[in-house]
């Protein structure tokens, strides 16, 4: 898996991406969707095996899963929004594309045992065919190792560069857009 960091960055892209009427809400909001479903190493403490459905990588990184939390983040985080109205659909959209691009970069990673994105209709845990994110390591001891931070390496790489240069792109057009009045 990518590390928590990478992870939150991604999804916090994706809400600058929708602009910077946004806010900061829904740029936490979307950072934690982006994190959460690693929540699922917590099965390891409780003897779920990597491999079941509710194992690392499973049922949690699915897209299933990722719609079903984005709509539980809207109802109980944005009851702002006016229920099905063109806001609504919109933050929907970015909170989904948010938690599916975790199961996504761990299905680009060079390990484990592959991500189970069609959860809980298929069972089967996919890899991309290229994976040139390294794997890294559970816990706060190999994440602190040579692996670790081989594992950085290859995030500022493969993920931090590309969407920072996205990001930096969407906030240079967004200045010189002439301001709405």
């Amino acid at each position: 898996m990518p590390t928590l960091f990478t992870h939150a960055l991604v999804g916090s892209a994706v809400a600058a991406a929708a602009g910077p009427a946004r806010g900061r809400k829904l740029t936490l909001l979307t950072a934690a969707c982006a994190m959460a479903p690693d929540l699922d190493v917590i099965g390891f403490a409780y003897g779920i095996p990597y491999h079941d459905l509710f194992g690392h990588r499973g049922f949690f990184h699915s897209l299933f899963f990722a719609f079903v939390l984005s709509l539980a983040v809207l109802g109980l985080g944005l009851r702002e929004l006016r229920p099905f109205g063109g806001d609504w659909w919109r933050v929907l959209a970015l909170l989904f594309v948010a938690t599916a691009s975790h199961g996504i970069l761990d299905a680009f990673t060079n390990g484990g045992l592959g991500v189970a994105l069609l959860a809980p209709f298929d069972d089967s845990r996919f890899f991309f065919p290229w994976t040139p994110i390294q794997v890294s390591p559970i816990g706060l001891q190999g994440f602190l190792s040579e692996r670790g931070l081989a594992t950085l390496e290859s995030e500022l790489l493969w993920v931090w560069l590309p969407t920072c240069s996205i990001w930096l792109g969407l906030w240079l057009r967004g200045r010189r857009q002439p301001a709405q009045g």
